[in-house]
């Protein structure tokens, strides 16, 4: 009889961390292998359009792109920011875009991003402000204080959300290593 106790609490724990497991994963944007839903024209604060509302889908094209959408400025966004910003001048002659979303209604945050375009020496990523739901089709999780995706040809191959405080070194490493998976492969 003790034996089936013992079994029992054994399959009820992990049924009970399986369950937490799968409450913890948080989805947001379009999921690996989906369609990117396609334009929305957030403020650009940076980047070519500076000062206007661009659709940086549209002007990525087909091309390998990073994008994040995040809720605020924070150290960890910064220094995410800042790797992709690398990794895009890295890729350059791949055409590789990335832009930032910020999902945010703060008054002056548009200063603010010019502000850490220039303290960072952010050349090559496009800082751009939306509505705090972000764009309606993209799906963007109101619990999601970072989500990241990395596409090639409009096909998502790498999604990451994380909610506040979450975002770690190790993570954004993570999204770094990710990046191959939308470049062309070498010949």
């Amino acid at each position: 009889m003790k034996m089936y106790r013992i079994a029992g609490l054994s399959l009820a724990m992990a049924l009970l961390a399986g369950a937490v497991f799968a409450a913890e994963k948080l989805q947001s944007g379009p999921q690996v292998n989906e369609d990117v839903p396609g334009p929305f024209h957030p403020y650009n604060v940076t980047g070519k359009a500076a000062g206007r509302k661009n659709c940086l889908y549209c002007q990525n094209g087909a091309n390998p792109v990073a994008v994040v959408f995040a809720r605020e400025v924070t150290p960890q966004v910064t220094k995410l920011i800042k790797r992709l910003d690398e990794c895009t001048a890295k890729n350059a002659d791949c055409r590789m875009g990335s832009y930032v979303v910020f999902l945010c209604d703060k008054e002056g945050l548009d200063k603010e991003l010019k502000e850490l375009a220039d303290k960072e020496k952010l050349e090559h990523i496009v800082l751009s402000i939306d509505n705090p739901a972000g764009p309606q089709e993209y799906k963007i999780s109101k619990d999601a204080d970072v989500t990241v995706l990395l596409y090639t040809k409009h096909i998502v191959k790498s999604n990451y959300a994380f909610k506040k405080g979450e975002l770690k070194d190790q993570d954004i490493e993570a999204i770094v290593n990710d990046v191959p998976k939308i470049l062309p492969e070498k010949k």
